[in-house]
């Protein structure tokens, strides 16, 4: 997912935005042959993720920087581990150390908040996906994030997949007229899914032949009775009021995908620190 010309251009971006024209501090601290030598520990438990991001800053620093990670991403760690080793030219691992920290800590923390949804789903066949409420311009970390943590994905874009939503069908004029006029313009390629706030829009959804529909904000009483209708004629997702002490209840209805925003834009950073 993570690939290689758009995350360093990214890491680039972010580097420029926090050195500026200059790190004033360290460039008039540190000599050229300064050399520091290092670990990145983690304070808190949980799952890691972003340490190929980590090593890029790095890299692209200096090549002279050795890091050496004793976990991979999807790996579970506990407060007080060691989780890499880290040396080279003193005036470049301080320049990027908030940069690659920023990465690693936000990313971790998603990875880690998502399994403990997934976790939460128990025994039932439901995964947690993500949604578009990400941060702008990091939203390829942010759902790396959530697959490294055990969840599945939604849309990357709104060129990924047609999504009607309550507006869309006011647009429109029903679900019926939406769906066949999506279905005359778009590529065969694309799924249509359609969003539905009551159990009539559910059997209006079915009918129009909707490939994913989204049960918003339904008790977990109309969602059994939903996915009754439905009947494995298109995809369920659940959404709305999910949260760790729900998801489960709502995986028992029967649906394919419970989406959240929580996963993302609840999710605390994981405490992670470098010492050199």
């Amino acid at each position: 997912m993570l690939n290689n010309l758009y995350v360093n251009e990214h890491i680039k971006s972010a580097l420029n935005e926090d050195i500026g024209f200059g790190d004033i501090t360290t460039e008039n601290l540190a000599e050229d042959d300064d050399y520091l030598k290092g670990f990145l520990n983690t304070r808190s438990s949980g799952i890691l993720c972003g340490s190929g991001v980590f090593k890029s800053v790095y890299e692209i620093l200096s090549k002279d920087i050795k890091i050496k990670f004793y976990y991979k991403d999807g790996d579970e760690i506990i407060a007080g581990a060691k989780i890499a080793d880290i040396e080279g030219p003193a005036k470049y691992l301080l320049m990027g150390e908030r940069v690659a920290l920023n990465y690693i800590q936000r990313m971790s923390g998603i990875a880690t908040e998502t399994s403990k949804y997934q976790k939460a789903i128990g025994e039932y066949p439901a995964k947690i996906v993500d949604t578009r409420k990400t941060t702008p311009n990091f939203r390829i970390f942010e759902k790396y994030a959530v697959k490294t943590g055990g969840g599945a994905l939604h849309r990357f874009n709104l060129s990924d997949c047609a999504m009607i939503k309550d507006n869309h069908i006011k647009l429109a004029g029903s679900i019926t007229n939406a769906v066949r006029k999506l279905r005359e313009n778009i590529s065969h390629a694309h799924k249509i899914e359609v969003e539905c706030d009551t159990l009539e829009q559910v059997q209006e959804a079915v009918q129009a032949g909707a490939d994913i529909i989204m049960l918003d904000n339904m008790s977990v009483e109309k969602m059994k009775k939903a996915c009754q209708i439905i009947n494995h004629k298109a995809i369920v997702e659940a959404s709305g009021n999910v949260n760790l002490d729900t998801v489960n209840s709502i995986a028992s209805t029967g649906v394919d995908i419970i989406s959240s925003s929580a996963i993302v834009a609840k999710a605390p950073t994981l405490d992670l620190g470098l010492d050199l």
